[in-house]
């Protein structure tokens, strides 16, 4: 998974053709650091069909609220540079999440 952060997220993201999905967490979201290993199991069985990233909004929080990230966890899925899914709530589960995946992919 590659790191987000304000230097990289436009031409990780912005900028990137084809399918991409990022992992908005914080340190002091429990929820964030529960899904964490699910969301990497996640990306490295469907890395070589989409691109994976998250992003620590510790520092990024201009980046987070600009892509509509206002509450943690979240997963937003873009397609060449544009949102089309956002996934989030302390109710979100790995499997809601691989269903997305394999709605893009």
């Amino acid at each position: 998974m590659i790191e987000l952060g304000k230097e990289n997220f436009d031409s990780e993201i912005k900028e990137h053709q084809g399918v991409a999905m990022v992992d908005f967490w914080g340190e002091s979201c429990g929820r964030c650091l529960e899904l964490m290993p699910d969301v990497v199991e996640l990306a490295g069985r469907y890395e070589s069909e989409m691109k994976f990233a998250k992003l620590n909004i510790k520092g990024n929080r201009r980046v987070a609220m600009g892509q509509g990230v206002m509450g943690l966890p979240s997963i937003v899925f873009y397609k060449d540079g544009e949102k089309i899914e956002h996934l989030t709530g302390e109710e979100l589960e790995a499997d809601q999440i691989e269903e997305a995946i394999k709605r893009y992919i």
